[in-house]
């Protein structure tokens, strides 16, 4: 299994391939269901980090749904 990164930098990649005006419609097609298929799994590992974010910054007790309390950073600008 690719690293977050390395999927990340597919993803990039596919994009860039998909803009190139000279390539083949199938082709294009092949590289946009890869990156919808990225696009989903990073969606989802970064739903698990948020999680665990939040775990870490409210207590094992913390709803998911709610939001980090970030009162740490709110007097910075």
């Amino acid at each position: 299994m690719r690293t977050f990164e390395e999927r990340l930098e597919r993803l990039e990649s596919l994009g860039e391939q998909i803009r190139k005006p000279d390539i083949p419609l199938e082709e294009a097609l092949m590289s946009f269901e890869e990156g919808i298929r990225l696009t989903k799994a990073l969606e989802k590992d970064l739903e698990k980090i948020e999680s665990r974010i939040e775990i870490l910054m409210n207590g094992p007790e913390a709803k998911v749904s709610e939001s980090p309390e970030l009162e740490l950073f709110d007097n910075e600008e």
